[in-house]
């Protein structure tokens, strides 16, 4: 599991723009980010390098962050990849509450969080699904 970064933001102009000069004057590496929003408010989630440290440059800049553990899994870059492991999910009877992908050196990440993280680390190791610890996804940037 690696560690995600969720920030609360007002969907005002200005608010994204205000975290991520944050993030890069504290020189913290962006790998990954998205936006999930509704008419007042937008989650902001990120993956980043050092993101204890990324947390903690936030909540002193009076951010409302929080960090949560993710499952970040390496997949073949082919059409489908990310489809046999939902479906392998979805067998096994575990909920995602929410999912994003990405690329990085060839390769698809797909992150993801459920509600039944033991469950779905046995789907992972039962179906040799590759899981990225959070050193390893450091490295690649």
């Amino acid at each position: 599991m690696i560690h995600q970064l969720s920030i609360f933001l007002e969907n005002t102009s200005g608010t994204l723009i205000t975290v991520l000069q944050e993030l890069k004057r504290a020189n913290v590496q962006l790998i990954s980010m998205t936006i999930a929003d509704t008419a007042e408010y937008g989650i902001l989630r990120i993956i980043c390098a050092e993101p204890l440290r990324a947390c903690d440059v936030l909540k002193e800049a009076g951010v409302a962050v929080a960090l949560s553990d993710v499952f970040a899994l390496e997949l073949d870059n082919h059409p489908g990849a990310g489809a046999d492991v939902v479906e392998a999910f979805s067998k096994a009877d575990i909920s995602l509450s929410y999912i994003y992908t990405f690329h990085m050196r060839g390769k698809g990440i797909m992150i993801f969080r459920t509600d039944n993280a033991e469950k779905a680390a046995q789907v992972i190791s039962d179906n040799k699904f590759l899981s990225i610890e959070e050193e390893e996804l450091e490295k690649w940037v």
